[in-house]
């Protein structure tokens, strides 16, 4: 077999990772054949070996039925037969795409696939970009996503930086995306984000179980599972697929106590598979606000089209089901129809399953009802908004956090939310909440109007906002960085 310089390259590369007798070669070795990469893997090679020789040669990250598949080739036909179909598939692969291979033995990787596209703001955006901003200047990351063809992480493009860190630059038709192929081999490997695609997934899966690599994932929540009815179609296999893909890795971080049970209950499952699972250390997210100058004051205010003697009452998230929107219009709309008085402002996108809160939205505002839908907005109008509501609501049916609580609290504005769960884990650490049955729009619409009308009750709540003790973005990124960098557990 001729074995074009690129392949040479890769084959020396290969060579120095398993610290053979070529690594102390120069960049250059005798023209290379089968049989000295034969040799290099021994004639019985392991698992890891395979995966490592696999990534290296072709510049894909195989499955893990790629994996399985090169070690019944080897048993069946022999190391020299497996080695010749990954150099031809490499050298396939390198005519297409043209790509170098790196091996990052020392680095920590972080994977912010969905992040670097996208200047969207979602929940999970959010923590992904507050934590890395800070690692990225705190500490030596390389962040990584995923090839256009979905096999191989690759470093990031300068506007996937800044969308990314950001969440600026919008993605444009083409961009300068380095052709370079990375491939871990030890160090560590860390999912800030929900990575749920089938491609990522089974990749994922064969990196945590033979790349030596030490894996960490954030661990949102495990709603796809557990509120199956309120998710979009699809999204319980998809997310069936990233479990299978966390069950090898070392470290889940949940964003709270609620989340960590949840996952806890999961691994108990595993055992029927053989599989010992992940550590599980919840870390509560940040809970800090942000300042509010008179402009965006003015701004919100505007926006909304609040007049003075209008309380306005806010509601945070996206339109999904699970958020229980609809259930707030009712309770809104029982109010309305007493005489009280209020601006109701839903902040957040359409979502799946948002059809039915959009037609009854819709249908109140053509009622005449003091009701707003807003998306798209800036920070600085979210935070404005926090701190012009009376009170905000948010009575989730699930959620691993419900950063809306949290956010609403930091800015000393009251909150109606759910009788359970990390919602009422929020509420218990501190008070300034008002707890109801989110299944329950008389018990939402019940807290709504006392928040409404008791003047003393809202100033308690208030003052329990405010003495609260906020926790910092800075503290959550360095207990996570404690954690799955140093391996050191959180009190």
């Amino acid at each position: 077999m001729i074995i074009p310089p690129k392949m040479q390259a890769r084959i020396v590369l290969l060579a120095r990772t398993l610290r053979t007798r070529q690594a102390a070669s120069t960049d250059t070795i005798r023209t290379p054949a089968v049989a000295d990469v034969s040799r290099l893997l021994t004639a019985t090679p392991d698992a890891r070996h395979l995966w490592l020789a696999w990534s290296v040669l072709t510049g894909d990250l195989p499955s893990q039925h790629e994996v399985r598949w090169a070690q019944r080739q080897v048993q069946l036909l022999g190391i020299d037969h497996l080695v010749g179909k990954l150099i031809s598939l490499g050298v396939k692969a390198t005519a297409i795409h043209g790509a170098t291979v790196e091996v990052l033995t020392d680095s920590v990787l972080v994977d912010v696939f969905h992040t670097s596209q996208t200047e969207l703001a979602t929940g999970i955006q959010r923590v992904a970009r507050e934590t890395i901003k800070r690692w990225d200047s705190n500490h030596n990351i390389v962040l990584v996503t995923w090839t256009t063809d979905g096999r191989a992480l690759r470093p990031l493009s300068t506007d996937e930086r800044a969308r990314a860190l950001f969440g600026t630059k919008p993605a444009s038709a083409v961009e300068n995306v380095p052709h370079i192929r990375i491939v871990p081999w030890g160090g560590n490997y860390i999912l800030p984000e929900l990575g749920a695609e089938p491609w990522r997934t089974e990749r994922l899966g064969a990196l945590a179980q033979y790349s030596g690599t030490d894996t960490g994932v954030i661990g949102f929540d495990c709603v796809p599972l557990t509120s199956v009815e309120t998710v979009g179609e699809g999204m319980p296999a998809a997310f069936a697929g990233n479990l299978g893909a966390v069950a090898h890795m070392n470290r889940v971080s949940t964003i709270s106590y609620a989340a960590g049970g949840e996952y806890s209950g999961w691994k108990r499952m595993l055992s029927a598979a053989g599989i010992a699972g992940p550590d599980i250390q919840p870390i509560s997210l940040a809970s800090s606000s942000e300042s509010v100058s008179d402009d965006a004051l003015a701004a919100a205010s505007e926006l909304f089209e609040l007049e003075a003697d209008e309380p306005l009452v806010l509601v945070v998230g996206s339109h999904e089901p699970r958020k229980n929107h609809v259930a707030v219009l009712a309770a809104a709309e029982a109010l309305w129809l007493e005489g009280l008085r209020f601006r109701l402002v839903f902040i957040g996108g359409n979502s799946w399953k948002s059809e039915a809160f959009m037609l009854e939205a819709k249908r109140l505002e053509e009622n005449g009802r003091s009701i707003v839908t807003a998306s798209a907005i800036a920070d600085s109008v979210l935070w404005a908004a926090y701190r012009l509501a009376r009170f905000s609501v948010f009575p989730s049916f699930n959620e691993g956090f419900g950063l809306p609580v949290a956010e609403s609290l930091s800015c000393g504005t009251p909150v109606v939310t759910s009788n359970y769960g990390s919602m009422r884990e929020i509420a218990d650490d501190g008070g300034g909440a008002l707890l109801v049955d989110p299944y329950d729009d008389d018990s939402i619409g019940t807290a709504m109007r006392t928040l409404l009308t008791d003047d003393a009750v809202l100033a308690e709540l208030t003052a329990e906002a405010v003495l609260r003790v906020p926790r910092t973005w800075d503290a959550y990124a360095s207990d996570l960085w404690t954690y799955f960098v140093e391996h050191e557990g959180i009190a």
